[in-house]
C-alpha cells in the first residue's frame, strides 16, 4: 500500500528513508508515526497502513539512519541490544530536526502517535515541533529525560500497569509534573499495542487507538474532499 521515500532533515540537511502511506478515501489530515526501538519494521508498516485506511496520510520516518540505515531489528536478543544502543546514540536535538522535516512533508492538520522509544519522541515532537496539532504517546519510558518540556498541543499518554519498565512510580511523577495531561493506565504490560509482543493486549490496544483516534478528530482530523 505505501512506499518509501527519502526525507531531508533541516537540522543538518541529512537525507533519510521514510515510510509514506497515503490516505485512503477522504483525507483527515497528516499523521507522523514514531517507531520502536526495532525500527521502521512490518509491524510499523502495518500501523502506518492501518491509519491509512483511516483517512490519515502517514509518514512513518528511520529515525536510526544515519547510524544503520534501513535498521529494521527483530524481537531477538542481539537485534534488541542493538535498538537500544541505537536509540540511546541518538540524540534528542537530532531527533526533533528529522521529526521537524516529517510533520513538514504533511499538509495539515498533522499528528503524531509513536511507541516505546518512540513514545517518549512524540513527547519531543509536541514540546518543540511546529505544525503539530495533536500527539498520541505510547508507553514513553523515557519521557522523565524531557519533564522539564511542556507540550505546545493537545497530548494524550498511554502506559501498562503491569509494565515492568516503566513503573507507576514513573506515571505518577509524570502526572504530577503535567497535570493537565491526559494519562490513560491500562491493565496491560509494555508494547500492550503490538501484537508481535507477548503483552499484547488486544482490549486495551483498540481502547487506545480509539481514544487516539479521538483526540485527533477534536483537533482538526475531519474529513475533507481532497
Amino acid at each position: 500500500m505505501g512506499e518509501a521515500i527519502r526525507l531531508t532533515s533541516g537540522a543538518d540537511g541529512f537525507s533519510f528513508g521514510a515510510y509514506h502511506a497515503p490516505a485512503e478515501d477522504a483525507r483527515r489530515g497528516g499523521l507522523v508515526l514514531i517507531q520502536e526501538i526495532f525500527g521502521v519494521t512490518d509491524h510499523i508498516r502495518e500501523l502506518a497502513d492501518g491509519y491509512a485506511a483511516d483517512g490519515y496520510e502517514t509518514i512513518a520516518p528511520s529515525l536510526y539512519d544515519r547510524r544503520n540505515p534501513g535498521f529494521e531489528a527483530s524481537y531477538g536478543s542481539e537485534d534488541v541490544a542493538e535498538g537500544v544502543r541505537l536509540s540511546q546514540a541518538t540524540p534528542w536535538d537530532e531527533v526533533a530536526g528529522d521529526l521537524a522535516a516529517a510533520v513538514a512533508a504533511l499538509q495539515p492538520p498533522v499528528f503524531v502517535a509513536g511507541y516505546c522509544w518512540g513514545g517518549t519522541a512524540t513527547w519531543l515532537a509536541a514540546c518543540r515541533v511546529d505544525g503539530v496539532a495533536a500527539a498520541s504517546s505510547f508507553y514513553g519510558r523515557r519521557i522523565p529525560e524531557l519533564l522539564d518540556e511542556t507540550p505546545r498541543c493537545p497530548i494524550i499518554l498511554h502506559f501498562g500497569r503491569h509494565d515492568a519498565s516503566i513503573p507507576m512510580a514513573v506515571v505518577e511523577q509524570i502526572g504530577e509534573a503535567h497535570p493537565d495531561i491526559p494519562i490513560h493506565v491500562y491493565d496491560a504490560g509494555h508494547g500492550f499495542f503490538s501484537d508481535r509482543r507477548a503483552d499484547y493486549s488486544p482490549d486495551a490496544a483498540r481502547l487506545a487507538r480509539l481514544r487516539t483516534l479521538q483526540l485527533f478528530a477534536r483537533n482538526g482530523g475531519g474529513r475533507s474532499e481532497v
